[in-house]
């Protein structure tokens, strides 16, 4: 009898136990704190919707749990990670979490790259990538130009007490600018670009729609026909685009070739075509909405913009491969609205294994939200997160204060007996011991095993032991021996920038070539 008194003792308290963890209301799946779900169908769907929107709830959400956080997302368990080291120790991770996304496939599609994981999504993203390169993108610029003298014709045929429209005329220019980069010359026609938008803005409005009132409408109520026959517009004008371009064999340097190239089927290659178009337009409106928002309500810094312009252009009035990197204060001027305007406030990845993050377990095909927005407003990595174009935004890292030293064991007086020397900012010495340490492995690979002079680990004394090894065997064996000698000793001093990044190209990644040559652009003394 004793016995069984605490078998049933134990049971009980076993399954109490198990339905505290299990129940709904307060689901453990790791040690990682966060929210409990709100319902047990819509999780804490509805606390996203009071907070206003996915970033304002993941900024509460981070407020009270800190850089890494739980909640659910429908009956999805989700976890929220805002901090540089934990995005860090997650940046390998490629699958995109399809159910997180999935409000977007009535516009881009099942087949779109947003759902492909494994190895069909590293392929495809792989060869699509070509189309962002370096070299490709200076194929752009003319388009780009062509898009910005149409919105500043727009504008300067205005007045003072003119109303500009600037949300509207951004997403024009975005979608114009998007379409020829991404699709070509078709989009010239500026009826078609107009009823590829109206198309767009019923797409996007119905998605909008469905997040606040979940419930479908009707098949055959008009807000659904209407919904249906835009989305079938924008995928019939691809087609027809991609149709034009294999018929007359186009073999361009645009996204689409690579698309067609690459993509085994019409739905992957409208799906891709349309992802990418709304992906560069839509942010790249936002952007610029905010950046020329912040402009108008900052005008000492919307002069600066503007002398930098007219310093870099001149009578010119045309960005090219050639001035683009000069644009320094502006780029800064773009990155601070793109990290106030909280344009891009999250990203999403998934793992089909258990895995450790923040030192806690993430179980398989569990989704992480990487809460970019968190990050960029966090007033521990920036004192004033919410203040647009501090003072401290412009820290000149380019320039350097030239001196000279005494060279050791030389008499003073002789300009030749002193050695000059370049005194830099910390942060560039900093970022300059980035880039190096990030490239030197590539850089090696690349050298020659032969060339030993200012090499890690080498010395230039190999090189003059074999040099003498040379002339004496040349004595003892009485043979001719020719050798040629480089003069090395301006080679600090002479170097073509140009060249040198040219040769580069080849040997290290583009994200390092963008930071050398941002270091080598405008430097003075």
């Amino acid at each position: 009898m004793l016995d069984f008194a605490i078998f049933a003792v134990c049971f009980l308290s076993t399954l109490l136990i198990a339905i505290i963890w299990l129940y709904p209301s307060s689901k453990k799946v790791t040690t990682i704190p966060g929210m409990n779900p709100t319902s047990k169908e819509d999780g804490n769907i509805s606390d996203i919707g009071r907070a206003g929107s996915m970033h304002e709830f993941l900024t509460e959400l981070h407020g009270q749990y800190g850089p890494i956080a739980g909640f659910w997302f429908g009956q999805t368990y989700t976890v929220s990670i805002a901090s540089p080291e934990l995005f860090k120790q997650h940046s390998n991770v490629f699958d995109r979490p399809t159910e997180l996304f999935r409000m977007f496939e009535p516009l881009i599609g099942p087949a779109s790259l947003q759902y492909a994981n494994g190895a069909d999504g590293r392929a495809r993203r792989k060869h699509y990538e070509q189309a962002f390169s370096h070299f490709r993108l200076s194929s752009y610029y003319e388009m780009f130009q062509k898009a910005a003298d149409q919105l500043v014709k727009n504008w300067s045929s205005k007045n003072e007490q003119d109303h500009v429209p600037l949300s509207e005329d951004l997403f024009v220019f975005a979608v114009r600018a998007a379409l020829l980069t991404t699709l070509g010359e078709f989009f010239r026609d500026d009826k078609l670009l107009q009823s590829f938008h109206n198309a767009y803005e019923k797409v996007w409005g119905e998605l909008e729609h469905r997040l606040k009132d979940p419930i479908m409408p009707g098949k055959d109520s008009s807000r659904m026909k209407q919904f249906e026959e835009a989305r079938e517009y924008m995928r019939k004008t691809v087609n027809k685009i991609v149709q034009h371009r294999k018929e007359e064999t186009l073999q361009g340097t645009l996204l689409i070739d690579d698309i067609i190239e690459f993509a085994e089927s019409e739905d992957v290659i409208s799906s891709d075509s349309i992802t990418f178009v709304v992906g560069a337009f839509h942010t790249t409106a936002n952007l610029l909405t905010w950046c020329l928002y912040f402009l108008a309500t900052h005008e000492e810094v919307q002069e600066k913009v503007y002398q930098e312009i007219m310093n870099v252009l001149g009578d010119k009035d045309l960005v090219e491969d050639t001035n683009l990197n000069k644009f320094i204060y502006t780029h800064q001027v773009l990155d601070e609205s793109l990290r106030c305007g909280v344009v891009a406030p999250w990203a999403a990845r998934v793992q089909d294994f258990d895995s450790e993050l923040g030192g806690h377990k993430v179980p398989k095909n569990t989704p992480v939200i990487h809460a970019l927005g968190v990050v960029l407003q966090d007033e521990k990595i920036w004192p004033l997160p919410n203040r647009v174009f501090s003072e401290n935004d412009h820290i000149n890292i380019n320039s350097g204060k030239g001196i000279t030293l005494q060279k050791p064991g030389k008499a003073k007086g002789p300009v030749t007996n002193l050695r000059p020397i370049t005194l830099l900012n910390t942060l560039r010495k900093v970022l300059s011991l980035i880039v190096l340490n990030r490239t030197k492995h590539d850089i090696n690979e690349y050298l020659s095993p032969s060339q030993s002079g200012l090499r890690e680990g080498r010395s230039t004394s190999d090189i003059e032991w074999s040099h003498r090894w040379l002339v004496s065997k040349t004595y003892a064996e009485n043979i001719d021996f020719f050798i040629t000698g480089i003069d090395m000793s301006s080679d600090v001093d002479t170097i073509d920038r140009h060249l040198l990044l040219n040769i580069m190209k080849n040997i290290i990644k583009e994200d390092e070539q963008r930071i050398i040559r941002y270091l080598l652009s405008n430097t003075e003394l």
